[in-house]
């Protein structure tokens, strides 16, 4: 493993662009768990039909954070209001760098006075860290996984109901009548004599929970939800169709962290090392600018100004002021034109050059996309996150355009596929071409949760 840093790395390179348009690496993966357990597109139907059982346990970060400090360290980082959260409770924490850009995001649980855990992606785990280490905080840590890839098995399972059923399945496995949790609160239910930690959840718009407890207890619990769910329809989610859930509920997973560059953020690129994703992110899509801020996004384009709370000092909070009450971009769903998509695969069946393939369901081969939105051949936006989600019959993707564009019904045009000669050996040799695609609201569908 390299000794050098990130701010070493990119030092060394033309420009941070260059450096992340070329990486070897394909799109963010999910380890341990198959592609498939079924057919990817049975196990999306079961979330809208049935009910589905997604194993979370090996992709994400466990950032445990304890101590007479640990709320004013996420006040002081973190853009969301901390007024009233209370133990057995759970929100988005938001992360900004001190331009107002995106650094990550991830579910912080408030587990008892003083005691709380991060979970998610490595980018929000990675920035707290680094503040707890360079910073006078009075707090004890401790992190399960560096960038949500272990020697071993995790310190605990996640997995994750949804569906129409999982509300009745869950109260068929716990051996206490259910308690009635709100939503994104947690309580301790019992499963097989195993106590579990149950957080009233959803993805894909539709009812659910998240629910963890120790390792040894994993296969335990597992199969007790497997056994019961047969009378549920229950199907397992492997990779290909949990990594496309995100889309359909509007979020955005892995956006470029805003880290590289800024002289405010050189610490931070200097403690960043081999060990960390921001160290290996690669970038690809139609989008092909010099500057490595037009990858990034803020909070606020993100649709996260709901939860942006002025009230207390953090970082990026005068960016964010600035930008609040009239921002650039809107985030939106785009529907990608049918024929289009047609065409692209009738490309690999005629002679000459092929467009870039549309693997289903997720379509793009990097840690981060971005493709360019354009209206009558201007650029109006960044089309990011996409998926073919069956039950709608939809390949859909999550772009952030510029507010005069977002209303729902406005025709625009996605530019697919890359333009640059990019080195990244996960792309294939292509030529690019232009999908229309149809503003559409985020979420897409009706929230069920």
């Amino acid at each position: 493993m390299s000794d050098r840093n990130l701010q070493e790395v990119l030092e060394e390179a033309d420009s941070s662009v260059e450096l992340l348009r070329n990486r070897g690496g394909g799109s963010f993966g999910f380890p341990v768990v198959p592609d498939e357990h079924t057919h990817w597109i049975e196990e999306q139907r079961a979330w809208a039909e049935t009910c589905s059982f997604a194993d979370q346990s090996h992709h994400m970060v466990d950032y445990w954070i304890e101590g007479p400090d640990a709320l004013a360290l996420f006040t002081e980082l973190a853009v969301n209001s901390f007024e009233g959260f209370e133990p057995g409770q759970a929100k988005q924490l938001v992360l900004a760098n001190p331009d107002g850009y995106l650094i990550g995001d991830g579910i912080l649980f408030h587990l008892a006075d003083q005691a709380f855990v991060l979970v998610g992606p490595p980018q929000a785990p990675n920035w707290v860290q680094y503040n707890v280490e360079t910073g006078d905080y009075d707090v004890t840590t401790d992190r399960d996984a560096t960038s949500g890839v272990r020697d071993g098995p995790p310190r605990n399972y996640r997995y994750q109901l949804q569906g129409p059923n999982a509300v009745q399945l869950m109260q068929d496995v716990t051996e206490d009548p259910l308690p009635d949790i709100p939503f994104f609160n947690f309580a301790d239910v019992t499963i097989e004599g195993r106590s579990v930690r149950a957080l009233r959840h959803g993805m894909a718009g539709e009812a659910g929970f998240e629910f963890w407890g120790p390792w040894e207890d994993a296969e335990t619990v597992k199969e007790s939800v497997l056994d019961a769910g047969e009378r549920y329809g229950l199907r397992q989610l492997g990779a290909k169709s949990y990594g496309s859930s995100a889309v359909i509920s509007g979020w955005v997973g892995m956006p470029l962290p805003a880290v590289y560059e800024s002289e405010e953020m050189r610490g931070y690129r200097e403690w960043l090392d081999a060990r960390h994703i921001e160290y290996h992110y690669s970038i690809a899509g139609s989008l092909n600018s010099d500057d490595i801020t037009d990858y990034y996004v803020t909070p606020v384009e993100l649709g996260y100004d709901h939860i942006v709370d002025f009230d207390h000092g953090f970082v990026g909070k005068a960016a964010l002021q600035q930008e609040i009450d009239d921002p650039d971009r809107k985030k939106v769903t785009l529907e990608w034109n049918a024929d289009d998509l047609a065409d692209v695969y009738a490309s690999l069946f005629r002679e000459g050059p092929t467009n870039k393939f549309v693997d289903l369901p997720v379509p793009w081969r990097s840690a981060s996309h971005h493709d360019t939105v354009s209206k009558d051949g201007e650029a109006v936006g960044m089309s990011m996150w996409a998926a073919y989600m069956v039950n709608e019959r939809e390949l859909l993707s999550l772009a952030v355009v510029d507010v005069e564009y977002a209303d729902p019904g406005t025709e625009v045009t996605l530019v697919w596929g890359s333009s640059d000669g990019s080195r990244n050996p996960a792309i294939e040799r292509h030529e690019q071409t232009e999908i229309h695609a149809t503003v559409a609201p985020v979420p897409y569908t009706e929230d069920r949760r």
